[in-house]
C-alpha cells in the first residue's frame, strides 16, 4: 500500500521535528543545487533552524551577489543609494569575471596535462572523455579536409586531362593541314615541271 497523506502541521515532538526538518532541510538543498546545474539557473536559497542557525546555498557561490540582484531587480534601492548599487553590481560582475577566468585557465591546464594532481578520479575520468571527444572531432576535421583536397585534386586532374585532349586534337588538326598544304604544293610543282617539259619538246 501506498503511503498515506501527511498532515501538514506543526510537529509538537522536538526529536521528529528535529528529524524532519534535517530531512526537508537537505532534500531542499539538493533540489536547489540540481536546479541551478539542470538548467543553469542562478538559485540563492537561505534557511534558518528553530534555533536560528542559518543554512544557505548560492550557485554562484555569493549571497550577496545574488540577493543584491534581486534588490535590483524587484526596485528596493532608494534612489540616494544608486552609487552604491552600481558599485556593488560592478564589484560582482569583476569578482564572477575573475572566477570564470580561473576556472578557464585551471581547464587550459588540465588539458594540457598540467595540475593534475588536484584532480579526483571522477574529474580524470570526465578530462579523458572529454579528451577522447575533442580527439576524434580533430581527426574527423583532418579527414574532412583532407577529403575535399582529394576531390579538388581530382577535379583538377579531369581538367587537365581534358585540356591536353584539346590540344592533341588541335595538334593533329594542325598537322594534317600542313601535310595537306606539303600535298598540294608537291601536285603544283608537278604540274609546272610536266608544263615546261611539254614546251621543251615542243620547241
Amino acid at each position: 500500500m501506498g503511503r498515506g497523506k501527511v498532515e501538514l502541521k506543526r510537529i509538537e515532538n522536538p526529536t521528529n521535528r528535529q528529524v524532519t526538518f534535517s530531512k526537508r532541510r537537505n532534500g531542499l538543498l539538493k533540489k536547489a543545487f540540481e536546479l541551478s546545474i539542470l538548467c543553469d539557473a542562478e538559485v540563492a536559497l537561505l534557511i534558518f533552524s528553530p534555533s536560528g542557525k542559518a543554512y544557505q546555498y548560492a550557485s554562484n557561490n555569493s549571497m550577496e551577489r545574488t540577493i543584491a540582484r534581486y534588490r535590483n531587480e524587484v526596485g528596493l534601492y532608494e534612489s540616494n543609494d544608486h552609487r552604491f548599487r552600481t558599485m556593488e553590481v560592478w564589484r560582482n560582475e569583476i569578482d564572477e569575471l575573475k572566477r570564470t577566468i580561473d576556472k578557464l585557465e585551471a581547464r587550459e591546464k588540465h588539458i594540457a596535462g598540467e595540475d593534475l594532481s588536484v584532480l579526483g578520479m571522477k574529474e580524470l575520468k570526465q578530462l579523458e572523455r572529454q579528451l577522447r571527444i575533442g580527439v576524434e572531432r580533430v581527426r574527423s576535421k583532418k579527414r574532412r579536409i583532407i577529403l575535399e583536397h582529394i576531390n579538388l585534386l581530382k577535379r583538377r586532374h579531369r581538367t587537365l586531362q581534358e585540356e591536353n585532349a584539346h590540344l592533341q586534337k588541335k595538334v593533329k588538326l594542325h598537322e594534317l593541314n600542313e601535310a595537306d598544304g606539303n600535298s598540294r604544293a608537291v601536285r603544283l610543282d608537278s604540274c609546272d615541271a610536266f608544263q615546261r617539259f611539254g614546251q621543251d619538246d615542243g620547241n
